[in-house]
């Protein structure tokens, strides 16, 4: 299991440059699930975190990892940059015949992931085990 946070950590007195806002803003955990990949963030995945989301997911594709569960239950917040990252690693494992699944969604990211069609796009799961059963009966068929 590897783990990452990412964004700036700040006191209060400390002042940030460019985009990263003063905090740690995202945290990546990876961990092997039932045939996948299991990557499990928190925070805010916008433009300031999203290229540790984005070399996460470049990591998963050079180990040849063809299948992948996003456990989004504790992002807050996610912005078209992010969007556009899980667009595109989710035809490049599509590519090599795997999938993306998208799990533990919250209300105000699920209205960004229809408003931008995404939900129709990327399979979205309550749980990690339910993405994780329907891979194995993907497999299976």
């Amino acid at each position: 299991m590897s783990v990452h946070t990412g964004g700036v950590a700040g006191n209060a007195g400390d002042r940030c440059a460019g985009v990263r806002r003063c905090g740690v803003e995202l945290s990546l955990t990876t961990r092997p699930g039932r045939g996948c990949t299991v990557i499990r963030l928190s925070g805010v995945v916008d433009l300031a975190t999203e290229p540790e989301l984005r070399a996460s997911l470049e990591r998963e594709l050079r180990d040849g990892v063809r299948h992948v569960v996003l456990d989004l239950a504790e992002v807050r917040l996610i912005d078209s940059t992010a969007l556009g990252t899980i667009v595109s690693f989710h035809k490049r494992l599509r590519e090599r015949a795997g999938q993306l699944c998208l799990v533990g969604v919250q209300p105000l990211v699920f209205r960004v992931l229809e408003l931008t069609s995404v939900d129709r796009l990327v399979g979205l799961y309550d749980s990690v085990e339910a993405a994780e059963d329907d891979l194995a009966a993907a497999r299976e068929r």
